[in-house]
């Protein structure tokens, strides 16, 4: 169930991180055939709250709002030393009555006030990492990942960050071609997986060095074809050391990795969109056979290609299926 969603705000709220909650789940995309969210803002008082911005949002409810909210969105708000009491106590009181909790960047602390981390994974602002830890030690921070669902709390990083975590609750509830059209609309990457790395040392190649991205569009397209880094770096004209360095640098993560994530984001499509057999499907990705697609399926999603071809997969459309589903990236 993903209804009623509120977004904490608090003084010196980021603008950004609250854009977020807001765009993903206060819209109105009902003319798209998607989801009408429930959406309200709280804090611990009504009123007008500043933003880090400079300027004011107002704000209407108060924590009694998150009583029967299905999510509560913890957005930025810098680190504090504490947190109002009766905001901290109806969070964890919507917790336990069944609510999701969401954190973006430095909301993670409220988190961790209300002691709703404790026991849990977490993430914050690569920044913040280890603060968070030292304040939270119940807690196990992975200070380089994007996003962490340890359900029903979902801690995501900084920024563009928590635009993945919520993409990905969507997608987890209420199917990929949901979050596939709000993130078309948001004109963001439609999932990324919350693994990757939240700081990339070289994101863009530098002034006259050549970059990976030859090779790395080589590998989505032959996502059905053995890649070994002595391979792959051949095809880059350097040693496999140099290759793997510079492969981490460019993608913040390993070669095996990567490839891995690819193939996964193909099946999932090819589930969604075609009636092909898992077989099939694991031959196309580079998989092999179902059982090596099974196993990697139950490390990365938490669930088996039948359980997620029967919870996300649409109409397969034309007879040649295969031709309307476009590798990853293309």
């Amino acid at each position: 169930m993903l209804k009623n969603v509120v977004a904490v705000v608090l003084e010196d709220v980021h603008p950004f991180e609250l854009g977020v909650a807001c765009e993903v789940f206060g819209l109105d995309r009902a003319e798209e055939g998607l989801p009408v969210y429930e959406f309200g803002l709280v804090s611990d008082t009504p009123g007008p709250k500043r933003t880090h911005a400079g300027f004011s949002v107002d704000v209407p409810y108060g924590p009694e709002r998150l009583a029967g909210a299905d999510l509560v969105v913890l957005t930025a708000t810098g680190l504090r030393d504490t947190y109002p009491p009766v905001l901290v106590d109806a969070l964890r009181a919507a917790v336990d009555g069944g609510a999701r909790a969401l954190s973006i960047c430095s909301g993670s602390f409220l988190l961790g006030a209300a002691g709703l981390l404790d026991g849990r994974r977490s993430t914050t602002h690569w920044r913040h990492a280890a603060e968070m830890a030292r304040r939270f030690p119940l807690t196990t921070v992975e200070p380089d990942v994007l996003y962490v669902d340890e359900d029903p709390v979902i801690t995501s990083a900084g920024t563009a960050a928590g635009i993945d975590a919520c993409l990905h609750l969507v997608r987890k509830l209420q199917g990929a071609e949901v979050a596939r059209a709000i993130a078309r609309r948001m004109v963001v990457a439609p999932h990324r997986e919350g693994g990757q790395a939240q700081f990339i040392s070289r994101p863009l190649p530098e002034p006259g060095v050549d970059s990976l991205t030859g090779v790395l569009d080589r590998m989505r397209r032959h996502l059905d074809q053995d890649a070994t880094v002595d391979s792959l770096a051949a095809l880059a004209h350097m040693s496999p050391r140099t290759f793997a360095r510079r492969f981490r640098q460019e993608t913040g993560t390993t070669p095996h990795r990567w490839l891995t994530g690819q193939r996964i984001l193909l099946a999932q499509r090819l589930l969604e969109g075609t009636d092909e057999p898992v077989d099939a499907v694991a031959a196309r990705c580079g998989f092999g056979n179902a059982a090596t697609l099974r196993h990697h399926f139950g490390r990365r999603l938490g669930t088996t290609p039948q359980a997620y071809r029967r919870a996300f997969a649409g109409p397969a459309g034309t007879p040649d299926a295969r031709q309307e589903v476009p590798l990853p990236g293309v």
